[in-house]
């Protein structure tokens, strides 16, 4: 390769990285426009449907044999890694519903089949919890992590920054294992 076509290559690299944000902006703009009544909650949900689109292909993506590799032996490894995002949806999804289910699925799901089925019915119960949920539901405050309140919407954000902070981790495992994670798959 050339240094003008590699010079080019990682200019474009970059900018697609620069303009990511912008780009997630503008799809949570357009996301609130389509829930006229709700922008608070549909501009949420909108982060939301990314981080699930993104952990559902990472999921799909990793050979079953790579469901218990671990970079270190004191992470999770891949499967554990996404039963534990599961059991997030149900951890801080419920609580924006004021319920309480907990699923154990990290402890219970082992095989890639039994990983992605409960990953995705974990999703299918957030997704109901964002249905139901309006923008005057969304910010009222609800006792959370022990004596602090916070509205709903705050638990469902942090719900997605949780899932994303281990599609991180998921990337990581998949490089290392090399494969292009999701999200960097219209970037080649």
């Amino acid at each position: 390769m050339h240094k003008t076509e590699r010079d080019t290559k990682q200019f474009r690299a970059r900018l697609v990285v620069r303009a990511a944000p912008f780009a997630l902006l503008a799809a949570s703009a357009a996301w609130a426009q389509t829930g006229a009544g709700n922008p608070l909650v549909e501009s949420s949900k909108g982060f939301y449907l990314n981080a699930k689109q993104n952990v559902l292909r990472s999921a799909d993506k990793m050979p079953e044999a790579k469901y218990a590799f671990k970079p270190v032996d004191t992470v999770r490894s891949y499967g554990q890694v996404l039963a534990h995002v599961a059991d997030g949806q149900y951890e801080f999804g419920g609580a924006a519903a004021s319920k309480h289910d907990d699923k154990h699925v990290e402890q219970t799901a082992k095989t890639k089949a039994e990983i992605v089925a409960a990953l995705k019915a974990a999703f299918a119960y957030c997704d109901a919890i964002y249905a139901e949920m309006t923008d005057a539901k969304a910010v009222e405050t609800i006792p959370s992590f022990g004596d602090s309140k916070i509205t709903r919407l705050s638990l469902l954000d942090f719900n997605v920054a949780h899932t994303m902070e281990h599609y991180g981790n998921l990337v990581t495992y998949m490089r290392v294992q090399g494969l292009v994670p999701p999200s960097s798959e219209s970037q080649r």
